[in-house]
């Protein structure tokens, strides 16, 4: 299973192994440069299928940290397209995610030496949110997104994927997770609007159903459009598996061909009982109740445990954090561990 292709759209995955998104914090001014070819074209050398890049910003005020990736700008193209080449010269699909943080914005990278919210003097600014409520009392108050500012938001989305498609991605995936915008739009526990993106759940999922749709429409039929999400706040009266099944159904029929499933990241006090594959029953009840495509993430780190969860139906794919930033090399060792024939890079050959 885990060797097995799958199929999206026009797109034919080599393997169900993704490289999940992770951040670097080491852009400038929204640019990717040969940190990120090393990084990414390492993964994709390694014998991932699927090769994503970090949360790359639709916004400057959108970005996690000052030194996040972006696509807000046509200048962006240029510098990802070569990582792009590089990693589909390599047999792997090149995908990106899609973001805007929200109110988690304008925050220091986790290596820095300060924490918290970034000040302008410093080069932060001030995020936006659905409410006007800060994450934590460390970070920046957001401002709270008019209707104009939320169509602009829906507006850039749908840009920074068309950039995406003319830079060579292959996949585009829609970040509703982790506690950033769409995430917050989605929550209870950050949504205290009373227009029409707040109040109902109809109402509350407005805005990641207008991206999914917008983003789907900007790359065309061919291009797989992929959504994460966060399926559950772990918190009493937050967001709930029985909420993402219902969004699942919705983003499906607004054109996603994929859910991700992680949780979390919403609230910074949650009790989240974290162990190997903890997350993975999410991606099964959300692929099984909404009849969707899932992918799974979350301390999977052996090659049998990943095997079974797809044998079992759990997902369709397998998205490696962690485990991949630990061994860049994690496809072609799984692949040993499970006598499957692969053709890793002439270069390795004599070593595999």
């Amino acid at each position: 299973m885990l060797f097995t292709p799958l199929d999206l759209r026009a797109v034919t995955l080599p393997n169900r192994i993704a490289v999940s998104p992770m951040c670097q914090y080491s852009a400038r001014d929204g640019h990717p440069d040969e940190w990120h070819l090393v990084h990414l074209g390492s993964r994709a050398v390694g014998g991932a299928g699927l090769v994503l890049t970090e949360a790359t910003a639709v916004q400057a005020v959108g970005r996690i940290s000052p030194e996040d990736t972006g696509l807000w700008d046509d200048a962006h193209v240029a510098s990802w397209r070569p990582i792009v080449d590089f990693i589909h010269a390599r047999g792997a699909v090149a995908g990106v995610q899609l973001a805007h943080a929200g109110r988690k914005a304008s925050t220091y990278a986790p290596f820095a030496s300060r924490s918290g919210g970034v000040a302008d003097a410093d080069g932060g600014w001030t995020p936006v949110a659905p409410s006007a409520e800060a994450f934590h009392e460390s970070y920046r108050t957001p401002v709270e997104l008019d209707v104009e500012g939320i169509a602009g938001v829906v507006a850039d989305f749908a840009a920074a994927a068309r950039r995406a498609v003319e830079a060579g991605f292959r996949v585009v995936e829609v970040h509703a997770a982790h506690g950033y915008l769409l995430h917050e739009f989605l929550s209870p526990l950050s949504n205290h609007r009373a227009d029409a993106y707040g109040g109902s759940l109809e109402n509350r999922t407005r805005l990641a159903r207008e991206v999914t749709a917008a983003v789907r429409e900007a790359v065309g039929e061919d291009v797989p459009v992929f959504v994460r999400i966060s399926a559950t706040d772990w918190v009493e009266g937050g967001w709930t598996p029985e909420d993402s099944v219902v969004l699942a159904r919705d983003l499906a029929d607004a054109g996603a061909d994929l859910i991700d499933v992680s949780t979390g990241g919403n609230v910074p006090a949650a009790d989240i009982p974290v162990g190997p594959g903890y997350q993975v029953p999410f991606a099964e009840t959300v692929r099984r109740k909404a009849d969707v495509p899932t992918g799974a993430v979350g301390m999977i780190t052996d090659a049998r445990q990943a095997e079974q969860l797809l044998a079992d139906g759990s997902a369709d794919l397998v998205l490696l954090g962690r485990a991949s930033l630990r061994d860049p090399y994690w496809p072609l060792h799984a692949a040993r561990q499970l006598g499957v024939q692969v053709n890793p890079p002439q270069q390795y050959a004599r070593a595999l």
